[in-house]
């Protein structure tokens, strides 16, 4: 097949070079965003007189058509015809006759696929925005359920403060709502249009890129051809992003995984997002969980990778950045796909209310109340802290929990301690009395929910 561009060459390459060189196979991702953009090209070049308006229609007919093809399935993409711009370009010309190669006038392949990227990234980013609110009301929802819901809070993995198990899913809430600002704030560095930067140095033809910049929804133009062309820092920053909130989402997954095992028993998940083993009929194996785990590495690869691809590149356009792309498909569908999964297991698991409140009962994660109790008193918290690792050693000597000690053994550790701290160091009052900003108790719970609810929904 001869080549669009293909004038000035005498010979043609080898399929097997030509599959090697092409981004169809995965660019076609980019069909609507091309087309999209291709309308708004023409109903420019129309408005500027540059196209007639018989010509104009006609084109713009032409891409109708095309589109309402592929949405139904009926078009076939070729590797030959390299990505998705020639291979809309030849089937406008297939469409309407050599009229459909005019509406290359005055633009290039660097300026529209940057163009194609823009308008994909800003649709999608909206889209995981979204999916992230779907997945803070799930957890709300289940923190609303268990404001006075007791769990074991850990340090080191290592059991240390009694805590409300809503405060610690809200926790994931707050992290979830900074990847959602960060997101929002992307979109002012995505929306800005490059149509019209031509290859690299703009056109001679008399066009207006604020009209088709208007026409696209973008708020802004580039301001330099060169950069319009070669600037990625928007995908760089959504991956960055997308990175972070991976992080997130693998570190939530990483507490489900251990919350539902065996030794813990805190929660059990859903038999639609767990699965068994081949041999072992007893398992049910946290797998959706994990592979939330799993993918974040995939996630931050992409990452690496684009940074890796432009650390070297000079202006402008470089094939290098046909690079660019995979990544960032596979990033949305990656992110989109596991944001979708937690909610589900979020919304369904079952909460064993039991167990977490008698694993508080069976540790030493009071041993801070008593500090507290004891600096309350007038003894410098250092001292008290001695004072109650001494207890605890008392303890672990004699097989017990600091409530199991009597009074007397208290009182020989510091006769300032009475018959109150048997209520002090109840795991409930012990949350409960935590009432400091932010803190694990309840009035203070209850006091971010009411303000996530607010955030979620501004007009309720």
């Amino acid at each position: 097949m001869t080549k669009l561009w293909g004038g000035r060459f005498t010979k043609t390459a080898a399929e097997w070079v030509d599959a090697f060189g092409a981004s169809i196979p995965f660019d076609q991702e980019l069909v609507f965003e091309d087309i999209e953009g291709s309308k708004a090209h023409a109903r420019m070049l129309g408005t500027c007189g540059i196209l007639t308006e018989e010509e104009t229609n006609k084109i713009l007919q032409g891409l109708q058509s095309i589109q309402k093809k592929v949405e139904k399935g009926e078009v076939e993409f070729s590797i030959a015809l390299e990505d998705i711009h020639m291979n809309i370009e030849k089937l406008l010309i297939d469409e309407i006759g050599p009229i459909g190669g005019k509406l290359h006038t005055a633009r290039s392949r660097n300026d529209q696929v940057a163009t194609d990227m823009h308008l994909y990234l800003k649709k999608k980013v909206k889209m995981i925005i979204e999916a992230i609110e779907e997945m803070q009301q799930a957890l709300l929802h289940q923190a609303e359920q268990h404001v006075e819901t007791i769990m074991p809070g850990y340090t080191h993995l290592q059991r240390a403060q009694p805590i409300s198990f809503a405060h610690h899913l809200m926790a994931y809430f707050w992290m979830l709502e900074r990847d959602k600002g960060r997101l929002k704030d992307s979109l002012k560095r995505i929306d800005y249009s490059p149509l019209g930067a031509g290859a690299l140095a703009g056109t001679t033809f008399p066009i207006d890129r604020s009209f088709t910049a208007a026409e696209l929804g973008f708020t802004n133009i580039y301001e330099n051809s060169m950069d319009a062309v070669s600037d990625r820092d928007f995908i760089v920053e959504f991956l960055s992003h997308a990175s972070l909130l991976m992080m997130h989402l693998s570190r939530l997954a990483e507490e489900f995984i251990l919350w539902s095992s065996q030794e813990y028993h805190f929660i059990e998940l859903d038999d639609t997002f767990a699965t068994g083993s081949s041999i072992m009929p007893q398992k049910k194996n946290p797998d959706m969980a994990e592979l939330i785990r799993g993918k974040t590495g995939r996630v931050y690869g992409h990452l690496f990778s684009l940074l890796t691809v432009l650390k070297g590149l000079p202006l402008a356009y470089n094939k290098d950045m046909q690079e660019d792309k995979e990544g960032m498909f596979d990033t949305v569908a990656t992110v989109t796909g596991c944001l979708k999964i937690f909610t589900g297991m979020i919304v369904t698991m079952k909460v064993n209310h039991m167990n977490m409140e008698q694993a508080t009962k069976q540790d030493f994660s009071n041993a801070t109340e008593l500090a507290d109790y004891l600096a309350s008193k007038g003894i410098p918290f250092r001292k008290a802290h001695e004072l109650v690792g001494k207890l605890v050693l008392l303890c672990l000597q004699k097989g017990c929990y600091l409530t199991d000690l009597t009074l007397a053994e208290f009182q020989k550790a510091s006769p300032l301690i009475d018959e109150d701290i048997y209520n002090i160091l109840s795991p409930y009052e012990a949350v409960k009395r935590r009432n400091s900003d932010g803190g694990t108790g309840f009035q203070q719970v209850r006091k971010q929910i009411e303000k996530a609810k607010k955030l979620l929904h501004p007009n309720l």
